[in-house]
């Protein structure tokens, strides 16, 4: 199964009012099982796990509080104001507020990318929590930027959902992209990642349960 951008807005908006499940709960699940796939496949030292203000960061800031629980070394670099996020992401935002693991705020339009570069390059793991697949058109300053150090840190990279600055429906790089050794599809693949040149943003993919009911799956 592969779903369109528009088929995963969709789904998560039938699962929401016809299912019954909360979108926070479906969060909780998604984000649990990217940090299991994690610990799968072996991550064992720092991972920093990098957030944007949507949906997909709060994704990050659940993976960031499991890996935490099983003792993983966690850093959270918040790429937005806390104040900028709502909804289900702020829920998630004020719970590892409260109990850890570090998030560091990064708002600033005059991100340093060298400075970037080189804190990431002590991660063994990085968490691309940035965009999911509902961006459309390139990513904005400062993301090409971080999106610039992410691949340049010489860490192994877990893409939440899809690589930031992939477009979803035709797998094709839309400005600067994340180069992912592997992505953790929430639910389903989606329909671009069938194209072969989507091969070398994507690395290996595999489909991570976000506990929708299954009578409610394409």
């Amino acid at each position: 199964m592969t779903l369109s951008r528009e088929q995963s807005r969709a789904l998560d908006r039938k699962v929401i009012d016809d299912g019954g499940v909360p979108g926070v709960v479906l969060m909780e699940n998604a984000g649990r099982g990217a940090a299991e796939l994690l610990l799968r496949l072996g991550v064992k030292g720092t991972v920093f796990v990098c957030c944007g203000k949507g949906n997909n960061g709060g994704d990050g800031f659940v993976i960031a509080r499991w890996l935490d629980n099983a003792g993983v070394g966690v850093r959270v670099l918040l790429f937005a104001r806390p104040e900028d996020l709502a909804g289900d992401a702020a829920i998630m935002y004020r719970i590892i507020e409260r109990n850890g693991p570090l998030i560091e705020i990064l708002p600033s339009l005059d991100i340093d990318e060298t400075s970037l570069r080189r804190e990431l390059e002590t991660a063994e793991w990085v968490v691309d929590a940035l965009f999911g697949s509902g961006l459309q058109g390139s990513v904005r300053p400062p993301f090409d930027k971080i999106i610039a150090a992410i691949n340049a840190s010489g860490a192994r990279v877990l893409a939440v959902d899809i690589p930031s600055g992939l477009d979803a429906d035709t797998g094709q790089p839309q400005g600067p992209t994340i180069r992912a050794h592997h992505t953790a599809a929430i639910v389903a693949a989606k329909k671009g990642f069938a194209r072969p040149e989507a091969a070398a943003w994507l690395g290996q993919v595999h489909v991570i349960d976000m506990g929708a009911p299954r009578r409610l799956l394409p």
